[in-house]
């Protein structure tokens, strides 16, 4: 099973028929508890409950309920997703118990798809809202780790107060809204605030004058055929990150070019292609940009960060590229 996901938005809708809440930048999570027992999955249904023990807790609360909601690392008291990251992987439970101690994750829940046996995707957003509201989660629980964070009515507002505070955007849904099961549904709009979207690394370029460090990497959006190549990002990619890119790249070298069309064609210039090394095109990254050029070429972008929560296949197709963040 696959959580709602929102549609990019250029502007906050208006009107009273919307209700609108923080975007958080963290591990999308559903948090599944049956007969005592917690299950926490990815939004790729990768199961990562052993990477996060301090939620363990939720088990006990009720003894069926089906949340969605967003793990975040607070690092002084805003998200830190790069902090979060070393904790996607964690198998082995002596690791995880350490990370939990040293630096705590928080389960910030805006929804509730099942409850006590009963499917709750049929109900509106509202009816879903206030039966979480009624749980009351955190209540009588000695230092939780999850909360129910607040929603708004007043969308501008948020979205001026999440910049101010430098979080990562606002998300606004419908309240009449069903739970969508693995859609993107335009009930509920995304606005971050950064121009941020979501790529797939195809190759690698060596710094200028060396080989043990990234330079820039080759990026591309999942199309009809392939891998549709999308341009050259190096800017954002400095000091440890050239080289711990290189360690994570080296092992999917592949020998041919994994975008569509012939290596030095319209599809991927020579300029960009000459000295490159070429992957498997498994490895997603963040890049910030300033849109996309005619040619669809991202205009000016800068490299962010991995994202190893998600995968080639979680992103939107290539008639659907607007601004996106994951």
């Amino acid at each position: 099973m696959r959580p709602m996901l929102a549609t990019a938005a250029r502007h906050v809708p208006p009107g009273a028929e919307w209700v609108h809440e923080v975007k958080w930048d963290g591990m999308r999570v559903f948090a599944d508890v049956r007969e005592g027992r917690l299950r926490l999955t990815s939004r790729t249904e990768r199961d990562v409950t052993v990477a996060f023990p301090e939620l363990a807790g939720l088990a006990a609360l009720y003894p069926d309920m089906l949340l969605d909601g967003e793990i975040v690392l607070l690092v002084d008291g805003r998200p830190s997703f790069g902090a979060l990251a070393e904790r996607f992987h964690v198998t082995q439970p002596t690791r995880a118990a350490a990370l939990a101690a040293a630096a705590p994750v928080t389960l910030m829940v805006f929804d509730i798809v099942r409850l006590f046996g009963i499917d709750l995707t049929s109900r509106t957003w509202t009816e879903r809202r206030q039966t979480l509201d009624r749980l009351a989660l955190a209540d009588g629980v000695p230092d939780p780790h999850w909360q129910v964070p607040p929603t708004f009515d007043d969308g501008a507002a948020l979205w001026s107060a999440t910049r101010e505070q430098g979080l990562e955007g606002i998300v606004s849904k419908r309240r009449t809204s069903r739970y969508a099961v693995g859609q993107r549904s335009d009930d509920w709009r995304k606005l971050p605030h950064r121009a941020t979207r979501s790529v797939v690394i195809g190759g690698w370029r060596p710094e200028t004058g060396r080989t043990d460090r990234v330079g820039a990497v080759l990026v591309g959006v999942p199309g009809p055929g392939g891998l549709h190549y999308r341009g050259r990002v190096g800017s954002g990619i400095a000091g440890t990150t050239a080289t711990t890119l290189l360690a994570t790249l080296g092992p999917l070298a592949v020998g041919d070019s994994p975008f569509v069309g012939p290596p030095t064609g319209p599809e991927l210039p020579v300029e960009d292609a000459t000295g490159a090394r070429w992957v498997e095109p498994v490895l997603v990254c963040d890049v910030q940009s300033l849109g996309v050029t005619s040619t669809g070429r991202l205009r000016q972008p800068a490299y962010q960060r991995l994202r190893p929560d998600l995968t080639p296949a979680d992103l939107p197709g290539l008639n659907d590229q607007g601004d996106e963040d994951g």
